[in-house]
């Protein structure tokens, strides 16, 4: 039985690189390996679910070309369901070209494609029904899904006893904030980065966030902020979590990883802090091979990370 229903963006990502540099017009460069791979939020977290031994089917859009033949098989070879994928006929897959170059952070070339056609009306209640957690990934920049048809989501969710969990991808120039926030009642776990939530609330201080997004409804709140780890918060209690040190070389799909491992927790029955730390062990173990998902630990490697190494998380009340 599936455990998880991973909902949104769902990608055909190349991977360009590590080189050195990136070549000036008119001039090459050669490059060891250009993978092609499923990306995005919603298959990202299922695959990395699916490392972890739980069993995970992803609910978007593809069209009808390679790209769409190259998610899907990517996605079944890694254990992952996708009897929920909805083929546009009119739209090809989304697909991005990730440049990776020494020393410098990822560049993207991106084509949006099939997810603009992804609404909550394609998502079945009937398997909704039957999950433990959903988890949507990419609210903001998925057009198609409308705030009103996915609080009554939500709502349904909550009714079948269904843990939410929502992740936003915030462009520039967004200003439908208090439409988001209108949705937080009804978010079991809402899980932005620290950008994200300044946009949102209007503040640079995480607490403040924190208070922001508990006070408009929201029960349980995680925001990640890259090296600097994360803070968390339910009801009036705090924790600020440092981060494990990044292991390798790409750090693309790290906080997809990160909001696999609080859905782990979430399945397991863990408290706020297990599921940080669980979360700061995938994500950062995503940075260890190229692409978002091939360096994420497995559940044993990562059961045995968190042993060995200590992460730092302190308590407070706001």
């Amino acid at each position: 039985m599936t455990e998880v229903g991973c909902a949104g963006i769902l990608v055909e990502d190349t991977f360009c690189g590590p080189m050195p540099e990136c070549p000036p017009p008119g001039q090459l460069v050669a490059v060891d390996s250009m993978p092609t791979k499923a990306g995005g939020c919603a298959a990202n977290v299922a695959i990395d679910l699916a490392k972890q031994g739980i069993k995970a089917e992803v609910v978007g859009c593809v069209g009808r070309d390679g790209a769409a033949d190259t998610v899907k098989r990517s996605l079944e070879k890694r254990g992952v369901g996708c009897g929920h994928l909805i083929h546009i006929d009119s739209v090809p897959t989304s697909r991005t070209v990730i440049l990776l170059v020494e020393g410098q952070d990822r560049r993207y070339i991106h084509h949006f494609g099939a997810n603009s056609a992804f609404s909550v009306k394609q998502i079945s209640r009937d398997w909704v029904s039957g999950l433990k957690v959903f988890y949507l990934g990419g609210l903001c920049v998925l057009p198609s899904v409308k705030t009103g048809e996915l609080a009554s989501l939500l709502k349904f969710c909550r009714a079948k006893s269904v843990a939410t969990v929502l992740d936003v991808v915030i462009p520039q120039g967004f200003n439908s904030s208090d439409e988001i926030c209108s949705l937080l009642p009804h978010v079991d776990y809402f899980l932005p980065n620290n950008d994200e939530a300044a946009i949102l609330t209007g503040t640079d201080d995480p607490l403040k966030q924190l208070q922001a997004l508990l006070g408009r409804g929201a029960n349980t709140v995680i925001i990640t902020q890259g090296e600097k780890g994360s803070f968390a918060a339910r009801g009036k209690q705090y924790w600020r979590a440092n981060t494990y040190p990044a292991l390798g070389l790409d750090p693309s799909g790290a906080g997809d990883a990160f909001a696999a491992g609080i859905i782990t927790g979430i399945i397991q029955e863990w408290s706020v802090p297990e599921m940080v730390r669980y979360g700061s062990a995938l994500g950062s173990s995503a940075t260890r091979a190229i692409g978002t998902t091939d360096g994420v630990f497995k559940a044993r490697e990562a059961e045995h990370f968190v042993m060995a190494n200590q992460l730092a998380i302190s308590v407070g009340t706001l």
